[in-house]
């Protein structure tokens, strides 16, 4: 069997991955907050634990993997939202969840085994907080329950703080019910105009943290094997799912590995409103730009470091997904390449993955890379259908561009040839200059009307 290795946040070590129990393995992964489209930051934990979900059902078979990733869909950021549009909360989180699971079916993320929402899990959180407070890990205080930090050794674990240290550092709320700065919420109190759930604390909504914790362990006990998400939610959110699920289950190990992605920046520079360049997934879809384009970007750099989305790497992803898209056409997958599943299995190394790819490509593979790049989601049936060029003769473009560059190879004078590549990059189609000739491809976005008068 394919050995599987995994960094731990937990332990900061890579490490073999050893399941609980190899027939039934489970992953659980914090989804989002539906209240609006999902930016495409938002993406990256989906695209890298879609290929961790690909990869655990290859080795150790699809019946035996559950994956689940939950909606918070009761959250202040909602209740806001609603507010300030006047529209009811269940429109809006019905609404924008269906958004996010066709924009990540978009960029080819199955879609996982479990998909929880939080607000029918309310009773198993009132049960887990009612829980806590009988242990002594939390308190009731002015219609509000806190979990008391201070009942809980290990707090800090996972994030390598000391609560000292986050105590001096943190944006804490500070209020005179809490004991201790750093306690978080478990319960507050609703007023009449939100949503709110009868408890023995009065009426009112679960904290964020305790949703994860009272979901996991009604879906997979109080042990599993992987709990993912964004590096932002290592701190404090998980740190709180295990100080909470720990005490509230001592004889369980609640996940036995952690995993965080890194964030995503725009052109070097981090994603912005003020900076006019944050973007959602559908603006880059509603642009042209295929969804698996988009993944495969996202798959260029290693889930583990910082990732760089540049308008370079996308032209230059479908580029190449337009060449390999041509070479299997037609083609039935054979076996996956042992190269491709030993970096992808070494810790998702995604990165070496479509290295090993370019080489099957070029060796003209076709089965190999067919079967390969399915195993990370590339080439699917599912996300085809972009690459088919438009119907257009581009012929005497071409031919005017040969004849441009071989006048320019004569007196050194290229305005001419940049003049026409310009125009044609602008109208969306991808020109190819070689030894071999001019070859010019129409993309996703090809307008043919930007080229009147250009032939």
């Amino acid at each position: 069997m394919t050995q599987i290795t995994l960094r731990n946040t937990k332990t900061r070590k890579k490490e073999v991955f050893e399941p609980i129990d190899p027939k039934n393995l489970r992953m659980y992964v914090c989804g989002p907050t539906v209240y609006d489209r999902a930016h495409i930051g938002n993406a990256r934990p989906v695209i890298v634990f879609d290929v961790l979900f690909r990869l655990l059902r290859h080795v150790y078979g699809a019946g035996h993997v559950s994956y689940a990733r939950n909606f918070t869909d009761i959250d202040d950021k909602i209740i806001d939202r609603a507010e300030a549009t006047g529209r009811d909360i269940a429109q809006i989180t019905a609404e924008t969840t269906q958004w996010y699971l066709d924009d990540m079916a978009a960029v080819g993320a199955l879609e996982p085994t479990l998909m929880p929402r939080a607000t029918a899990y309310v009773d198993q959180m009132i049960a887990m907080i009612s829980d806590l407070i009988e242990k002594g890990h939390a308190y009731a205080a002015e219609g509000h329950v806190l979990f008391s930090v201070e009942s809980y050794a290990d707090y800090g674990t996972l994030s390598g703080r000391s609560v000292d240290d986050m105590i001096a550092g943190a944006r804490v709320e500070v209020a005179p019910y809490k004991r201790n700065p750093m306690d978080f919420v478990l319960w507050k109190p609703s007023t009449d105009d939100v949503p709110g759930w009868d408890s023995p604390w009065g009426r009112g909504r679960p904290g964020w943290h305790i949703e994860c914790s009272a979901m996991s362990a009604d879906l997979f006990g109080d042990s599993f094997d992987i709990h993912g998400g964004g590096n932002d939610l290592q701190f404090p959110h998980h740190e709180n799912e295990i100080a909470q699920s720990c005490c509230a289950h001592p004889e369980g190990e609640f996940a036995r590995v952690w995993m965080h992605n890194e964030m995503l920046q725009v052109e070097g520079k981090k994603m912005s409103k003020s900076l006019g360049n944050f973007f959602t997934v559908r603006d880059l879809l509603d642009q042209g730009v295929p969804g698996e384009v988009i993944r495969m970007v996202f798959l260029g750099t290693h889930y583990g470091k910082p990732m760089d989305w540049t308008d370079r790497k996308r032209a230059e992803a479908e580029a190449t997904l337009r060449d390999w898209r041509k070479l299997t056409d037609g083609v039935t997958p054979g076996s996956v390449d042992a190269e491709v599943l030993a970096a992808v299995a070494n810790d998702l190394n995604t990165a070496g993955a479509l290295a090993r790819l370019r080489e099957l490509a070029k060796a003209h593979d076709a089965e190999a890379l067919l079967a390969s790049a399915n195993l990370i989601g590339l080439l699917t049936p599912e996300l085809g259908g972009w690459d088919a060029a438009p119907d257009v003769d581009l012929s005497g473009l071409e031919d005017k561009l040969t004849k441009a560059r071989a006048a320019a190879m004569e007196t050194k004078d290229f305005s001419e040839v940049d003049r026409l590549k310009s125009a044609l990059v602008e109208a969306g189609i991808e020109v190819r200059m070689s030894k071999a000739g001019v070859e010019l491809v129409p993309g996703a976005g090809f307008d043919a009307a930007k080229l009147e008068g250009l032939a």
